[in-house]
């Protein structure tokens, strides 16, 4: 079994509670025996999968085998063309060297519905949406890259993986995939 979740602002990526006060998957009533490959943090949203066929965290995470993973950020301020080529070289970040990314200006600039709770809004200080392709993921990894170029991430959603996009699916709603869809997942770029 292979599925796909938006998940929402506010959830942990796992099915048991732990200290906060945060949902968790047990929320949505998945099929018995599956679990979640890879992690979202808490304030993040978009694409997780869940299975149940051991092995695919390994195939789909591991930097090795080269599923690239695509986020949406919006940022504070707008950042520059030599910014953006920061995070594109590997940017250091916690002690951490990461990997060459793909960065770049969302255009046009995409209208997500609003948050729950919604973001912080500062009058003086402009934000907008970025795009970054890794293969890798860290905890916290993208919210650590774009705040060591300046420009703090306010939401972040994860659109795609592999070469399988989140599409229209709405956020607290699950699915499962087709055959062609998890061909695209388990892809890799070229």
């Amino acid at each position: 079994m292979f599925l796909v979740f938006h998940k929402p602002y506010g959830c942990l990526s796992q099915f048991t509670r732990d200290s906060s006060s945060h949902r968790t998957l047990a929320e949505f009533g998945f099929p018995a025996g599956v679990y979640p490959l890879g992690r979202l943090d808490a304030d993040s949203e978009g694409l997780l999968l869940l299975s149940n066929e051991r092995g695919l965290n390994s195939k789909l995470l591991d930097p090795r085998h080269g599923h690239h993973r695509t986020y949406w950020a919006q940022i504070e301020g707008v950042p520059s063309a030599s910014a953006l080529q920061k995070l594109e070289n590997g940017i250091l970040i916690q002690h951490y060297k990461t990997l060459p990314a793909k960065a770049w200006l969302l255009d046009p600039q995409p209208s997500l519905p609003t948050r729950v709770p919604p973001i912080r809004v500062r009058k003086t200080i402009p934000d907008c949406w970025i795009g970054i392709e890794l293969i890798e993921g860290k905890n916290r990894q993208v919210r650590h890259m774009t705040a060591a170029i300046g420009h703090p991430t306010l939401r972040l959603l994860r659109v795609s993986i592999g070469k399988f996009k989140l599409g229209d699916l709405r956020s607290g709603i699950w699915r499962e995939l087709s055959r062609e869809e998890r061909m695209l997942v388990m892809e890799t770029q070229e």
